[in-house]
């Protein structure tokens, strides 16, 4: 018995587009896990660090090359005057409408801005707030026409 034969062989061939709200739905969970991240590492006292890369020019020799640098990450989250920590979601710089005139989520506890977050993440990933990602991304667009 040779290898290939242990194996459950398919014709599926990987999609070579995707379409653009699934592209915008895994951005936005994307930064959704590094929100959730931050405020795990808040909790334990510990610094949370992304690195991107960023391309700088040599003044000596004038060759470019990439340098890693760590990315600035700010908080979704907030106080209100009540005390509580409210967590609103974001889409580059626009704040998604989670529900008919309401904007944050309100939580008593850092364990429950986690676990708020998580369940915030899943209902990205099942296509839940699809309709406010698309309004999202239109306005973020106006921003950039002339």
């Amino acid at each position: 018995m040779s290898a290939l034969e242990s194996l459950k062989l398919t014709t599926a061939k990987k999609p070579t587009h995707i379409p653009a709200i699934v592209f915008r739905r895994n951005k936005l969970s994307s930064k959704l896990w590094e929100q959730i991240q931050l405020a795990k590492s808040h909790i334990d006292g510990t610094p949370f660090v992304v690195t991107k890369f960023k391309s700088v020019k040599d003044k000596e020799t004038g060759l470019r090359r990439q340098v890693e640098i760590p990315k600035r990450i700010r908080e979704w989250w907030f106080k209100n005057e009540a005390g509580k920590v409210c967590v609103s979601v974001k889409y580059g710089t626009k704040v998604i409408e989670l529900a008919k005139g309401k904007h944050s989520v309100e939580v008593d506890s850092a364990q429950n801005l986690v676990k708020a977050l998580e369940l915030v993440k899943q209902a990205v990933e099942a296509g839940e707030l699809d309709a406010q990602i698309e309004s999202a991304s239109g306005a973020l667009k106006l921003g950039f026409k002339k």
